[in-house]
């Protein structure tokens, strides 16, 4: 036990926790580009390029459909959570507000703790909520989040391992396990937190965790979010061959993990490597121009709608204050 703590107070002093982040994120991105280089050297541009025309517009209207249904389960997260903390006073429209912003200028700017933190704040200050506040509102929607990634991927991890093979490339059974392995845990957490009420933190920062039944509801929040991107993905990929929808869900999360893990804008890279890579049955070309709408509709349409509607709101608060300030 002493060797254990003494292990970790080294790896505190001499490695953190911030380090290893950023060398990770430097691995995960190096290697992603060393993927990318080998699977789009020889790619043909006018391919690609044709065979974004040639997707029906129909898939192009329900993928968009799902993206559009996605972003209005991210801003229950925001609601959740302000709930969670106590704050009904603010309404949904705020809750919404912020959630989509902040997910939609997170997700392509990168670092999405922070701009979206920022986002967020610059929104519920508005409210009189504090940076505590908001940054357990933040803590509450990133742990629903996980929730619902740790329930997908641990069904899907378990149910079908050979789709998560096919990303991480480990044995069909320690992906089963790993699977086997996130679904204990999670049943671990729901009966810590079913009844007695559970409080993390210290000092001047402490969140009361939702209880068993919250969080059932935080995991059906999470499953229906990543069920819509997944089904929005799911709709651009090729026809052929044909691929059951189990498994590029758990391919796309799983992409989209090691997206998040890297920092890097949208995933920009990582998500697209490990998404060549493990649906390698598909033509290269064909893929890489569903993956490129999956772009336009995912991150580029929300992050212009959010850029404008925070602009359109700035420039009220702007007028108004300028209004208020001259007395008319």
């Amino acid at each position: 036990m002493n060797f254990l703590r003494a292990c970790g107070r080294f790896f505190e002093q001499k490695i953190g926790l911030h380090r290893l982040g950023i060398a990770l994120s430097i691995i995960i991105i190096a290697v992603a580009a060393v993927v990318l280089y080998r699977k789009l050297h020889n790619i043909n541009i006018s391919k690609v390029l044709t065979a974004m025309a040639t997707v029906e517009y129909k898939d192009v209207a329900i993928s968009a459909l799902f993206v559009a249904l996605g972003y209005f389960t991210l801003t229950f997260y925001d609601l959740f959570a302000l709930r969670t903390i106590g704050r009904r006073d603010v309404p949904y429209r705020i809750a919404a507000l912020a959630g989509f912003t902040s997910y939609s200028i997170g997700h392509n700017v990168g670092a999405s703790v922070f701009t979206g933190g920022a986002v967020r704040y610059r929104i519920y200050s508005a409210w009189g909520l504090d940076a505590i506040e908001v940054a357990k509102i933040c803590f509450i929607a990133g742990l629903t989040f996980w929730l619902g990634n740790i329930t997908v991927l641990g069904f899907g991890f378990s149910y079908h391992p050979q789709a998560a093979s096919d990303i991480d490339q480990l044995p069909l059974w320690l992906n089963r396990a790993l699977g086997i392995a996130a679904l204990v845990t999670l049943t671990g957490y729901i009966a810590w937190v079913w009844r007695t009420p559970r409080v993390i933190g210290r000092q001047n920062w402490q969140v009361r965790l939702p209880n068993g039944p919250s969080t059932l509801l935080q995991i059906v929040i999470g499953i229906v979010d990543l069920s819509c991107c997944a089904l929005a993905m799911y709709m651009l990929v090729p026809n052929d061959p044909h691929m059951q929808f189990i498994d590029v869900a758990v391919i796309f999360i799983t992409a989209t993990l090691l997206g998040f893990a890297s920092h890097s804008p949208g995933g920009l890279g990582v998500f697209d490597a490990a998404m060549l890579v493990a649906l390698w049955e598909f033509d290269a070309e064909e893929l890489l121009a569903g993956l490129l709408i999956f772009r336009l509709l995912y991150y580029l349409v929300p992050f212009m709608l959010a850029l404008a509607v925070l602009g359109i709101r700035e420039f009220k608060l702007h007028f108004f204050e300028r209004r208020n300030a001259s007395g008319g």
